[in-house]
């Protein structure tokens, strides 16, 4: 029995002494740091390059625009809807005022018709001194009722078009503000992403910073950048207006004038401006009236090659249309480029080119 609980009791540990503890106790250290290590590096993001942070920022820039373009277009359905809305509107006031005046003179009609039948119609010829006159009133009274009548029955289905009309006005605007409210929460989850870009751009050097275009985030629209922008570009302006005439030359000019004023989601100016904005605002100022998107304004002119460029005509860029500036010469225009950036001068190959029209 004693020979049993001795086989099965555990051998004594004895301390580890002197250098063979300490020994144990680096490498066990050694161990956790490695560990912990190798845990952290598999589980940490790679750090971005400073190509991947500027193709990053470029998509969000232009993914931006896309979704500004399309909120513009939206807009510009709703507030034509709103005044459709409001010409339907005032045009049912005006039928209901003449219904209800067609009711009135039938109601008195009615009442003299009333008063007038208590006494048979034969009887009344017999006691009328003029037998003939009351025939002809009575023929012109019957004529005038038909006439109530009809008019009355043609209000009451005008007013029934108009309130059909309105009906349908009305739901559509309900599901433009419903896109509005869409288009609003998509840029809201853009600038989201944009913030998050700026903080990444806030990690990287000043020279890091500087070749992704972070001094663009960082340009201020305040008047001195404006008035160094414009007085920069005074020789190109002046030699464009003596080469260009007529419209096109009013809207370079404008163009020019707008250099250095910040870029704006949905602003037209005239202290802001989004692309589409600035070259809709551009040539408004020569005369020229073009929609306010970048896919109509393309459409709103003469579709001309790359090769045909003249200062005025718009340029387009991406696939889907998404971006636009004004030409204005020598392989250059004038365009609100993205937030945070200004209005400024800049090559048209710093994009890809999708296309150029010739506003009439």
């Amino acid at each position: 029995m004693t020979a049993d609980v001795a086989t099965h009791r555990k051998p004594k540990q004895r301390p580890l002494a002197g250098g063979t503890a300490r020994t144990a106790a680096t490498l066990a250290l050694a161990g956790a740091a490695t560990a912990t290590v190798l845990e952290g590096t598999g589980h940490a993001a790679p750090t971005p390059t400073v190509a991947e942070v500027r193709a990053q920022v470029s998509r969000y820039y232009q993914q931006a625009e896309v979704a500004t373009e399309q909120y513009n277009g939206v807009k510009e359905r709703a507030e034509r809807a709103r005044s459709a809305l409001g010409r339907l509107q005032d045009e049912a006031a005006r039928r209901t005022e003449r219904l209800n005046a067609a009711r009135n003179a039938l109601g008195s009609f009615a009442t003299a018709q009333y008063r007038q039948g208590g006494v048979p119609a034969g009887v009344r010829l017999l006691l009328s001194s003029s037998p003939d006159r009351f025939l002809q009133d009575a023929s012109l009274a019957e004529r005038a009722g038909q006439e109530q009548a009809g008019a009355l029955a043609r209000v009451r289905q005008d007013l029934r078009d108009v309130q059909q009309v309105r009906t349908t006005a009305e739901d559509r605007l309900k599901e433009i503000r419903q896109e509005e409210a869409a288009l609003a929460a998509h840029k809201r989850t853009i600038e989201e992403r944009l913030d998050s870009a700026r903080q990444l751009l806030d990690r990287l050097s000043a020279a890091e910073r500087t070749a992704v275009g972070a001094a663009d985030t960082a340009t201020s629209a305040a008047p001195a950048a404006a008035d160094t922008a414009a007085g920069a570009a005074a020789g190109a302006q002046e030699a464009v207006s003596q080469a260009v005439q007529g419209r096109a030359a009013r809207a370079v000019a404008f163009a020019y004038a707008a250099l250095g004023k910040p870029y704006v989601w949905g602003a037209t100016g005239p202290d802001a401006f989004d692309c589409s904005g600035l070259t809709q605002a551009a040539w408004q100022a020569a005369g020229v009236s073009l929609p306010r998107t970048t896919y109509t304004q393309i459409n709103a002119g003469r579709r001309i090659a790359r090769s045909q460029l003249a200062p005025g005509d718009l340029v387009f860029f991406y696939s889907g249309i998404s971006h636009v500036g004004l030409y204005v010469g020598d392989g250059k225009m004038i365009h609100a480029p993205h937030p945070g950036a200004p209005v400024r001068v800049a090559p048209i190959d710093e994009m890809p080119f999708a296309g150029a029209s010739r506003p009439a």
